[in-house]
């Protein structure tokens, strides 16, 4: 579907919660500008071959969508659990690759160009040390560290080897964040002092209840490896499928999904650094099955120029996804995928509360002199669409994470730096880490940048 206006009708039968609220007096389907990974056809000598780390739900879903970027092959994936090769292989359509579990084999390949880390958390570092010492470009999933210590450590690897580095978090390459960063930069929305979002779900998928494969032994899975800088703990197939539960291997809620709100809202209100204070409350208020990380998580941030405050909920999903910036001249809603923007009425207007208790002839002379200074419009100069509510939708089969991809390739073939590099996921991760440290310390936290870290506040 071509960029155009469309109906309340349409937009509602295309499935947005912010239309059904009846607001939307205007509806625009937004135009796919997917990047590339290549501009031309591509000839096979200058094919982009990459290798996966990986082969879990993200890993999987990257692989179907690298088949829709041309000029990018996959040419080799790596998993500790042996069914997941055989997943590697059926997300790629069934292509004959390179399995194995040992992950250097892909890395020292020299017909390989990238590496795409899509492991838990606690194997991201070693993973990009290693992949940027080879000479390999990299995209590593969110959040890109597991501690403060491992994003310095993740920084100073791609600088020394002068490496690509991008991060999976989509919300930086969607066209509906482009649009709402261009009503963000506007000016529109005015002085914004609040931000909030919400990420909710209400299933046990969604809060990391993963079901078990019935082949899953030590026969099947290397336990020990997959370790790694873990501690020693007997085989558990519970923590090895549903490690976002627990601080050895995972961050929780704030790793999983603060990362994807706090990256969108850090690119479209051109933020580029970690949040100055951080203060988190929640709780394990259903999951009670041993997890380290709550169901339920607040944290409320301070930034230099606005608040902002995020939610996840494992226990009721009726508001979804949702980011509210609350502008002195408007508000701005991403609600899944759309976006509205509501005019808000001008703070300037005539006082007929405080003048109540005035002398009539004060409260005349009040009037006269408002209605003075703020003179109505003369008739035909009124227009009406300055007050209407704008929407905005993708188009349907649109998916950000293939042009999040697209992007990273782009930079791999052409070597422009991506947005969402090293050091800007570096500064998201951080805010994930000092919402999990403050609801663990029960206190509030800061950002020491002198020290280059989290601390009491």
């Amino acid at each position: 579907m071509k960029k155009g206006t469309v109906t309340r009708r349409d937009f509602i039968k295309l499935g947005t919660g912010a239309a059904a609220t009846g607001l939307a007096a205007k509806v625009t389907i937004l135009e796919p500008l997917r990047l590339a990974a290549a501009p031309r056809p591509v000839p096979p000598s200058d094919t982009i071959r990459f290798a996966i780390l990986g082969t879990g739900i993200e890993g999987c879903k990257l692989l179907t969508c690298s088949l829709a970027i041309p000029g990018v092959e996959c040419v080799g994936a790596a998993d500790l659990y042996d069914g997941r090769h055989i997943a590697a292989q059926e997300a790629l359509g069934g292509k004959d690759i390179e399995t194995t579990r040992e992950y250097r084999r892909l890395i020292e390949r020299k017909d390989v160009d990238a590496i795409i880390c899509a492991t838990s958390d606690h194997w991201h570092r070693r993973i990009v040390e290693e992949a940027c010492q080879a000479g390999k470009d990299v995209y590593c999933e969110k959040p890109m560290s597991h501690t403060v210590e491992d994003g310095a450590a993740m920084i100073a690897a791609v600088r020394k080897y002068n490496r690509i580095c991008q991060v999976g978090s989509q919300r930086v390459s969607s066209i509906l964040y482009a649009k709402a960063k261009e009503i963000w930069d506007s000016g529109k929305l005015g002085m914004v002092d609040t931000i909030e979002a919400v990420l909710d779900r209400n299933t046990d998928m969604g809060a990391y209840v993963n079901p078990v494969p019935p082949d899953a032994s030590l026969q099947t899975i290397d336990w020990n490896t997959w370790l790694g800088s873990a501690p020693p703990r007997p085989y558990d197939p519970g923590r090895f499928f549903g490690w976002r539960r627990f601080k050895d291997y995972g961050s929780g809620q704030a790793g999983d999904l603060f990362v994807h709100l706090l990256s969108g809202i850090h690119f479209l209100t051109g933020t580029n650094q970690p949040p100055e204070r951080a203060y988190s409350s929640g709780g394990i208020y259903y999951y009670k099955d041993g997890r380290d990380y709550p169901d339920l998580l607040w944290t409320l941030y301070d930034y230099p120029k606005f608040n902002l405050i995020l939610r996840c909920n494992s226990n009721n999903g009726s508001e979804g996804e949702c980011s509210t910036f609350y502008g002195k001249n408007g508000t701005m809603v991403i609600r899944a995928k759309t976006l509205t923007y509501k005019p808000e009425p001008s703070c300037h207007q005539m006082d007929d509360y405080t003048v109540y208790g005035w002398p009539k002839n004060l409260r005349d002379q009040y009037q006269a002199e408002w209605n003075k200074e703020h003179p109505l419009p003369k008739l035909g100069e009124f227009k009406v669409e300055q007050d209407e509510t704008e929407g905005f939708i993708n188009p349907p089969g649109y998916d950000d994470k293939k042009e999040h991809l697209a992007n990273f390739f782009h930079a791999v073939r052409t070597r422009q730096r991506v947005l969402e590099d090293e050091v800007y996921g570096h500064h998201t991760a951080l805010g994930c880490h000092m919402a999990n440290l403050s609801y663990f310390k029960r206190t509030a936290v800061v950002w020491d940048a002198a020290a280059q870290q989290i601390k009491n506040a």
